[in-house]
């Protein structure tokens, strides 16, 4: 699967690949973070059953490129037989489902080699595939940046109206995902509201990768000017009604990106927070690969050099150039970024600020009783977007949603 030199690249990774593969075999291939359930998230319940026979077969690390393979390879041949029949319905559905498949595929392998590189095509093919047959708009597009291209895709409610311009959210994913995964095939969150939804790779993230664009401490900011400046120019995108949305280190780049667009922009609404400067808890305390996946994001082969590089994460520089208002959700008992960092980076920025802590969740908020008993992190999220289009007043306060689900609100001075 990688080159034994790249499995070296880590040393907890060397040290401990005996442990992670004990762990996996013990309690399954989640044992970083709710990967499956993430990723099925967007396909809604008729993905159940692939990604589920996946986490049931998959019994070390190893397993886990070929298993999501096997179960792509098996859905883009249902879509495929749906589509020569002339049953487009199903077939769009299961090249959503297959695309996401072949997306997870791609994330257990820290190097550009055959199999990463194939199963990034098909992952392509499979969500145009998607796209031709959605039942709304939906296009690629690839944003300049440098040499470069951004990938993307952008998602109108509905056909639209001759002039007609729709407000957008821009989400931005984290480490492990790619675009594909943050516009669900059916009830997405953004969409259902009226809004157009673009999704895309930034640099050191899905395709991007591929075409070895790596992930810099602020070349983010730069990806997101990229981005808008790209969207207002299309015929149907409102460039005064723009959120920005992120999840996981998504809640960095996401924030970056308002930082770099400053009053351009609406809000910028992040959940599952990565805010800790020089990123300690998540690339030396956490499972290792999530170090094994930065260093290939950012181009590293060399474990001291890149020790130097992260240090110069870090969001406070450029948290009081942010002009709009922010909503930060987090989980109390975060494993890779610590609330508190959260906290200080809160301090720092200006305008108006919603803050909500769910009592005991984790990184991935959604396994306590907080999220299931109080508001849904997701929900509340897009009706803030919502909110910010239709210029309502921001809030400006903290939330603490404990394990029952109530709700404690102080307002920030």
């Amino acid at each position: 699967m990688m080159r034994a030199k790249t499995e070296q690249r880590v040393k907890r990774w060397n040290d401990q690949r005996w442990m992670v593969d004990s762990v996996i075999q013990a309690i399954g291939m989640e044992w970083d973070q709710p990967r499956l359930a993430y990723t099925l998230y967007p396909c809604g319940p008729d993905g159940t059953g692939d990604f589920r026979a996946v986490g049931m077969r998959v019994r070390k690390f190893t397993d886990m490129h070929r298993e999501f393979a096997a179960a792509a390879r098996r859905r883009e041949a249902k879509a495929q037989a749906f589509e020569k029949a002339k049953r487009l319905v199903s077939a769009r559905e299961s090249y959503f489902i297959a695309s996401l498949l072949w997306s997870a595929a791609r994330w257990p392998i820290f190097e550009n080699n055959e199999k990463s590189i194939d199963y990034n095509r098909r992952m392509v093919a499979c969500y145009d595939k998607f796209a031709k047959y959605a039942p709304r708009p939906v296009a690629r597009i690839e944003v300049p940046f440098g040499k470069h291209r951004l990938p993307g895709y952008l998602h109108l409610p509905r056909t639209p109206k001759p002039g007609e311009k729709f407000a957008c959210a821009i989400g931005i994913d984290g480490m492990d995902g790619s675009k594909e995964i943050l516009c669900s095939m059916y009830g997405d969150k953004f969409i259902e509201r009226g809004m157009a939804h673009f999704i895309y790779d930034g640099p050191g993230q899905g395709e991007c990768t591929i075409d070895n664009l790596h992930v810099t401490a602020t070349n983010h900011m730069d990806a997101a000017k990229a981005v808008y400046e790209t969207l207002i120019r299309h015929p149907n995108i409102d460039k005064d009604r723009l959120v920005v949305w992120g999840v996981s280190f998504g809640s960095y780049f996401a924030l970056q990106a308002a930082a770099a667009l400053g009053a351009k922009i609406k809000g910028a609404a992040v959940s599952f927070v990565c805010h800790e400067p020089g990123m300690n808890a998540i690339m030396d305390m956490a499972s290792p690969s999530y170090k094994m996946r930065f260093m290939y994001m950012s181009g590293h082969e060399d474990e001291a050099a890149f020790d130097r590089f992260k240090e110069g994460f870090s969001l406070m520089p450029v948290a009081g150039r942010i002009k709009c208002p922010v909503l930060i959700q987090a989980g109390e008992d975060d494993e890779l970024s610590p609330v508190e960092f959260s906290e200080a980076l809160l301090a720092k920025i200006k305008p108006r600020k919603k803050f909500v802590v769910y009592e005991g969740e984790r990184h991935a908020i959604g396994g306590g009783s907080a999220a299931s008993m109080g508001e849904n992190w997701f929900t509340m999220l897009a009706d803030w977007c919502l909110d910010r289009i239709h210029n309502k007043a921001a809030p400006n306060e903290r939330v603490f949603i404990n394990a029952i689900g109530q709700q404690a609100v102080s307002r920030f001075r």
